[in-house]
């Protein structure tokens, strides 16, 4: 069984950075995809970011150029990095993790951006 564990999340002022990361363990075969979503109060929950098991990432266009994800491998751990925080980036931000054709989340961490 997959368990992830998230840290970082914080009360940050626009403009801001915080790094946050997902730490799995647990049985991982050959894990594919990790990835953020997002979820604002009253909004869905949408993808924020996604890096694959070759390196390749993704991102909503509205975090181009200020966010970036990354993994580590041998400590199976994906982080987001996030630079130049708006108000609306906050929301809980859930990690997850595909491996053995099962996705399994994070419990997700409250990133705040309010001066």
């Amino acid at each position: 069984q997959v368990q992830l564990v998230e840290s970082g999340g914080d009360l940050v002022q626009p403009g801001g950075s915080l790094r946050l990361s997902c730490a799995a363990s647990g049985s991982i075969f050959r894990p594919s995809a990790m990835g953020w979503y997002r979820q604002a109060p009253g909004k869905q929950r949408e993808l924020v970011a996604t890096i694959f098991s070759g390196g390749t990432t993704n991102y909503i266009n509205s975090v181009k150029g200020r966010f970036t994800i990354s993994r580590d491998n041998a400590k199976s751990t994906v982080y987001l990095r996030m630079n130049s925080l708006k108000p609306e980036d906050t929301a809980v931000y859930y990690c997850y993790l595909d491996t053995n054709g099962v996705r399994t989340w994070g419990q997700g961490t409250q990133v705040t951006v309010s001066s």
